[in-house]
């Protein structure tokens, strides 16, 4: 089952495609979590800010804004835009996941951060997911690397490296964290 934040009138399944395709494409997450945390922003902001190039930033804000997940917030132009926050539970037999902008904005680095890249490589979304949740914890200090290790299933080094990679979204995102 899947639930999702109703603030959007688009269709949720038009929606759900677009969510995958976020969690796919990391320049897109970089383009919808930079909306989300400066907007309202133009397109021209947002190809010198996230240097890419202008006509794929038109292209994903579009798609982003079929999909109800970025809306126009000026008529005339430069145009800006804003983001809708994303909450998504997804729930398969016993087990439920999220999507949030934070898993969007860690997934946005995989790019730029072969430690994030490599951990989704090995461990998928879901993966990241979990690694996130601790990673909150590692940033306000009640869960150490070790703790995090033995909870994920993972060696103590790689729990310290992912950690270590997720702290910038974790302490970017804690006030949001669910």
């Amino acid at each position: 089952m899947a639930q999702s934040s109703p603030q959007s009138s688009r269709p949720p399944i038009q929606q759900l495609q677009t969510i995958a395709d976020l969690l796919e494409t990391p320049v897109l997450a970089r383009l919808y979590a930079h909306i989300l945390q400066h907007g309202p922003v133009t397109v021209s902001e947002i190809v010198d800010t996230l240097t890419i190039p202008q006509g794929t930033a038109y292209d994903y804000v579009q798609k982003l804004q079929t999909a109800g997940l970025v809306e126009q917030t000026r008529e005339q132009r430069p145009y800006e835009y804003n983001a809708e926050s994303i909450v998504l539970t997804l729930s398969t037999n016993e087990e439920t996941q999220t999507i949030t902008p934070a898993l969007i904005a860690a997934v946005s680095r995989r790019d730029e951060d072969e430690d994030i890249d490599v951990y989704i490589e090995r461990h998928g979304l879901d993966g990241l997911a979990a690694a996130l949740e601790y990673a909150y914890e590692y940033v306000d200090g009640t869960v150490n690397h070790r703790i995090a290790a033995r909870e994920l299933n993972l060696s103590p080094l790689e729990a310290e490296i992912i950690l270590q990679a997720l702290e910038p979204v974790a302490t970017e995102y804690a006030d949001a964290a669910i």
